[in-house]
């Protein structure tokens, strides 16, 4: 189809950070769209591209092999300026001249936000697809990306390991995830890691320097003299894990490196899980848009395609899994005596 077609035109974007597996929802997008007669119109750099006119059309050969590809051949691009109700009405002026009727926004809970910010400008349709490896988003048990990012940090934390065994030694690795601990619980139960610091658990009592000491000597003192691996969430820490590395050198004399994978969780071919969620729930958006919905996110929760209220997806608070915690802390924590039935 051209641009100049008289099928119903819709509108897509990705937004904020990239994850993996956000071209296979592209591909998703443009193969259903196509599959029901639609056009679609690509913005590229985000909310940036929306505002600057800055569009391409999309066609099935623009995306018949991206899928196995990171990041996202549109362009990503974070847009402050998008908070400000000129930026929104400017944003439907730009979706009504194109003759857009509905934008599918792939991002994660700031790009949401954008969205229902446009959505009081703008009477078109608009439908998020949850994109973000930090899994914080209400009412999907999984995001897009997710899965590839905690692949990455166990690779990492698994060939950590190796040197750290061999040489005794304390190591602490930092992961994405600021404000949700996904990344970190899954990638630390996943790897074996002996402790995790995440925003969750930081709330009632953060962790001191002494705390952390006196856990590792408990675990040296019932497993033996041997490695130490811990997880850390970006910013739970002042200076992050270089500073704590330093710290535990030079007040308690502990041999310990830090580790930062930072923007390498982005990268890499997405799993098969973040393709095939992101090919489903890409195909859910374009006919949720049939069905006339607006103002929703895609999402699966318990094998189940959903529609969560994107208010929802950032005023509700996704929870870490307990069970998973529970484990973690009780059942897989060495210093823990053994409970006799």
């Amino acid at each position: 189809m051209s641009e100049t077609s008289t099928a119903q035109r819709i509108g897509v974007l990705t937004s904020g950070g990239d994850a993996p597996g956000m071209n296979a929802a592209l591909r998703a997008v443009v193969l259903a769209a196509e599959h029901y007669g639609m056009d679609v119109i690509a913005f590229r750099h985000g909310y940036e591209g929306l505002l600057n006119n800055e569009h391409i059309p999309l066609h099935a050969a623009d995306v018949a092999h991206v899928l196995q590809y990171s990041g996202t051949i549109i362009k990503s691009a974070r847009c402050p300026r998008f908070k400000e109700d000129d930026s929104a009405k400017l944003a439907a002026d730009n979706l009504n001249n194109l003759n857009i009727s509905a934008l599918i926004v792939i991002g994660g809970d700031g790009s949401f936000r954008g969205a229902h910010h446009l959505s009081n400008y703008w009477s078109g349709q608009i439908i998020g697809v949850p994109g973000t490896i930090d899994n914080d988003l209400f009412g999907t048990d999984a995001t897009i990306g997710y899965s590839t990012a905690v692949a990455i940090a166990m690779d990492a934390l698994d060939k950590i390991r190796d040197t750290a065994d061999a040489m005794d030694r304390v190591f602490i690795v930092e992961v994405m995830g600021r404000h949700a601990g996904f990344i970190g619980l899954k990638s630390a139960m996943a790897s074996g890691a002996e402790r995790m610091i995440l925003p969750e658990l930081q709330k009632d009592k953060p962790l001191t320097v002494a705390a952390l000491v006196k856990h590792i000597k408990r675990v040296e003192a019932v497993r033996g003299p041997g490695s130490y691996v811990m997880v850390l969430s970006e910013h739970q820490w002042p200076g992050g894990a270089v500073a704590l590395s330093e710290q535990l050198e030079a007040e308690y004399d502990m041999p310990c490196r830090p580790c930062l994978l930072g923007h390498i969780q982005r990268g890499g071919p997405p799993t098969a899980s973040d393709r095939v969620l992101a090919s489903e729930l890409g195909v859910h958006a374009v006919e949720l848009i049939l069905k006339g919905e607006t103002g929703v996110m895609t999402g699966l929760k318990a094998g189940q395609l959903v529609a969560v209220p994107l208010i929802d997806t950032w005023t509700k608070k996704n929870p870490l899994d307990e069970n998973l915690l529970r484990i973690q802390h009780e059942i897989f924590n060495p210093v823990k005596k053994p409970s006799r039935s």
